[in-house]
């Protein structure tokens, strides 16, 4: 299009003078030739060439990618936290067997054990809902840190607490963390700061 509006423009200027009819043609020929006196045709004719160059590395890098093949991220492992994930179904089983909220079974479990089914406090308690040794054996569980004897055995044991103290909750937890000796004794919660902490943690949780 360039080249024809020049020719136009050309075709106009034919009643011009010899002199500037010949400038022109010599301008026309220098531009085609990409001979200009300040080289600027062959400065763009030198970007141009850079500009391909750099479009067609960008296409190849483009196609070289889109033939990489995508590596899948591996699986998430199921953790087992707070939620006590991997005990769901027990906790369930538990809680419709002894009529207990699943919540409140929880809500243990996280005070006594954080759902670490391995654990054994410094008095010898163990697994999910730290058992006693002879608590576990009155309970029939054979192995405490057995997340199933041991979920199954904590809750028949709170299931009896609450049964005694007709279904209060803090005084069944009072129970169950100082035995029901000590609830009986002192008519209510015992005046132990370990107790009295307990039953605040695991009711609240209960709650939340």
């Amino acid at each position: 299009m360039e080249l024809q509006a020049i020719q136009q423009f050309t075709n106009r200027s034919n009643s011009s003078t010899d002199s500037s009819h010949s400038v022109f043609q010599d301008m026309l020929s220098e531009l085609v030739s990409g001979e200009t006196l300040d080289g600027t045709s062959q400065k763009l004719g030198s970007l141009l060439a850079t500009v391909e160059t750099e479009a067609k590395s960008i296409l190849q890098s483009r196609n070289a990618a889109s033939m990489t093949p995508v590596t899948p991220a591996p699986p998430t492992e199921k953790v087992t936290g707070e939620s006590g994930t991997n005990f769901d179904e027990i906790i369930s089983q538990a809680a419709t067997l002894y009529k207990l909220p699943e919540k409140l079974i929880k809500s243990v479990i996280k005070q006594e054990s954080d759902f670490n089914p391995k654990a054994v406090s410094y008095a010898g308690a163990a697994g999910l809902m730290q058992l006693m040794p002879a608590t576990a054996r009155s309970l029939g569980v054979h192995d405490a840190t057995d997340p199933e004897q041991n979920i199954m055995g904590g809750s028949k044991y709170l299931s009896q607490m609450m049964t005694r103290y007709d279904g209060d909750i803090q005084l069944a937890l009072a129970a169950y963390n100082a035995g029901p000796g000590n609830v009986d004794k002192y008519n209510g919660i015992p005046p132990f700061k370990e107790t009295r902490n307990y039953v605040q943690s695991v009711y609240g949780t209960f709650l939340s």
